[in-house]
This record gives structure tokens, sequence and C-alpha cells, in this order.
């Protein structure tokens, strides 16, 4: 199986059967703190809540939970007819059948041997594949950007650099790969993304950029998969692959195999030092 068609795990969200979903995410956002929340129906039969990586789902009466004393855990992944075709050749006791839901996910339901219920949802908009809807006049290739290049894509996406041409210049010769999108007729560079590393333990994926005007047209979800592909071939075993994102960029990592991982990090302030 290659790498992008095996099924990847996001994250498993418990379904809490009670008896007022309106009141209970309510509660949940008032007095536990968190801050997100969604509903489904009026009055809702469904709802749910979220904080960081933590998500809880509440259900007035759940077509997974049909037995009285039966337990119900929905779980979010992606590629998922490949996953519901190993669970079909493994003979699971599939109680409902893969299929696009009103809300926009497509979802099956599993029963275990324990009688409890686990549903499987992916995002119906995350089955399409990117190379469908790629450009045509967009090319992905296995090459570094000129320092040129990278200034102008740099100043494009609103970021600032205080480097020189000769530091970024050391910078690019420095890289272990780097992965740049360019239009095909002219040669312009309008995405990269690089990854540097000591070559053995440890990579760090970093500047992945792609030109406001050429957004949302999943040329980096193209360079990522290109970059994971290289890093699938080249990379030790067990080795160590990490990148600094914000929350809302955390779902499109994922895709790639990527989790939330606890770490550190200190930056030098060269204008405010701490005091003694």
């Amino acid at each position: 199986m290659e790498a992008f068609s095996q099924p990847f795990f996001s994250h498993a969200e418990p379904v809490l059967s009670v008896a007022n979903v309106g009141e209970t995410v309510k509660y949940w956002q008032e007095v536990l703190g968190f801050p997100n929340q969604w509903t489904w129906g009026d009055p809702p039969s469904y709802g749910g809540v979220s904080w960081h990586g933590a998500f809880i789902q509440f259900s007035l009466k759940s077509e997974a939970s049909v037995a009285a004393q039966s337990q119900s855990i929905w779980i979010r992944v992606r590629h998922i007819e490949m996953l519901y075709q190993m669970h079909q050749e493994q003979n699971a006791d599939i109680m409902v059948p893969l299929a696009r839901q009103a809300y926009g996910f497509s979802e099956y339901v599993v029963k275990d041997n324990n009688g409890h219920f686990i549903t499987f949802a992916a995002p119906a908009s995350e089955q399409k594949d990117f190379s469908e809807t790629l450009p045509e006049n967009v090319k992905i290739s296995l090459k570094k950007p000129t320092v040129e290049q990278y200034r102008k894509l740099f100043q494009a996406v609103g970021w600032k650099t205080s480097a020189t041409d000769a530091m970024l210049e050391a910078q690019l010769n420095s890289l272990q790969a780097a992965i740049t999108a360019e239009v095909s007729e002219t040669g312009e560079v309008i995405g990269c993304a690089l990854l540097i590393g000591d070559g053995f333990s440890f990579y760090y994926v970093k500047d992945v950029m792609v030109h406001p005007d050429w957004q949302k047209k999943h040329i980096g979800t193209a360079m990522m998969q290109e970059l994971t592909q290289w890093l699938d071939t080249h990379a030790a075993d067990k080795a160590l692959v990490g990148l600094f994102t914000g929350e809302p960029l955390a779902p499109f990592y994922q895709q790639f195999q990527f989790n939330p991982a606890f770490g550190m990090i200190r930056i030098i302030d060269r204008h405010h030092q701490p005091m003694p």
C-alpha cells in the first residue's frame, strides 16, 4: 500500500447520551470552559464541544447506541474508503454501511465484540484526490528556489525577514530537500516547502508557502505530498520529523501523518532581556 492510500486516524470522540443536548452544550461551554460548539437539529438531537485537541459529542438519540447498555465512539479518519474495504474483508460487523450524511460527513458504523458501536467518519470534502484539481499549468518539482524567488514568496505571503541574500543562500544550500511549485509556461515559482535537518535522525519542515493568487488550488497539498514521499524514501527508520504551525492549520498537516506533540520553545529577543 502506498503511504497516501492508507487510512490515517485524526482523533477519536466519545459520544455521550444526554437528556438535553442544548443544555449540555451550554454547560460544557459556560461551566467547563470549552470554547467551540456545534449542534444539529432544532431542537438539537446531536451536538458537541471542543477545546484544542479534545472533542466530545452529545447524542439525544443515536443510531449507534440502540442497545440499552451499549457505548459509542466517533472516530475521524482519512482515506475512509480504504478502511471500509479492509473492515469488509475482515468480516467486521458493519451495522450501518458507508454513506454520505446530510451534515457533510461520510460514515459507517461497526459493532465490536462487546456490543459497543464505533462510527468511522471522514469529511466528504476530504475524499477528493488532489491530482484531479491541481491546475494543469502548475508543476511540482524536487528543487530549491533561488534567493530571489524565495524572497518574493516571503513578501507575497506577508512574512518578514531581516536575512541578507548571503544568509538566505547559505540556508538554501544547506537544505536536505526542497519542493517548488511553478507555472509551467513562465517558470514563475508560486510555492515552496523546505526541509532542513541532520540527514539521518531529525528533520524539520519549514516555510511552506503558496502565493496568495494561487492558494486554495491544492498546491500546498501537492508540495507536502511530494515532500513526504521524499522522507518516506530517504529518511532513516525512526527519524523524527517536526514542524511548527498554528492550530487552524493543524488538520492540513495531520493528513500527512503529523500529530500534535508536547514541546517547548525559546525565542531570542535582543530588545527584552530577562530580569536578573
